[in-house]
């Protein structure tokens, strides 16, 4: 039952951010997803196996939505110096640009899909769980 109600969570708030961004700036939430990886990174690059760790929301198709994304403008790739099999994938201005004015509509999306139902206490709690079973599932020490 908790497996399958958090299923159906995950998949209603996604699916409402995700309207909410197209909407409000044509952005996919995938895309989104990329650009906020890569302006976390050191330099805002990222090899391609590094991007497909970090995105949240779906690792496949991973390689056609960078094409697409890149000629968008939102992205470019660079070559990696002695490495001749791998490039880095790094946000352009123009990325930066669009994910910040995306963000306010995720966070107002989060703040109200999602955190407005938990306490402090709830998300501390989850926080704990959730961490403890994405840990367990790495194979984690303490999971």
């Amino acid at each position: 039952m908790a497996w399958r109600s958090f299923l159906q969570a995950h998949s209603v708030v996604v699916s409402r951010v995700e309207g909410l961004l197209q909407h409000s700036s044509g952005l996919p939430f995938t895309w989104y997803d990329v650009l906020f990886q890569l302006s976390e990174a050191p330099d805002g690059r990222l090899r391609m196996h590094e991007l497909a760790e970090a995105v949240l929301l779906s690792r496949s198709g991973l390689t056609r939505s960078v094409d697409r994304i890149e000629s968008a403008g939102l992205v470019t790739r660079q070559a990696i110096p002695g490495d001749r099999r791998s490039t880095h994938v790094v946000i352009t201005d123009a990325g930066r640009q669009k994910l910040a004015a995306a963000f306010p509509v995720v966070r107002r999306a989060v703040l109200d899909l999602f955190a407005a139902y938990l306490s402090d206490g709830d998300a501390e709690t989850l926080v704990r769980i959730l961490g403890r079973i994405r840990d367990g599932a790495r194979g984690e020490a303490g999971g």
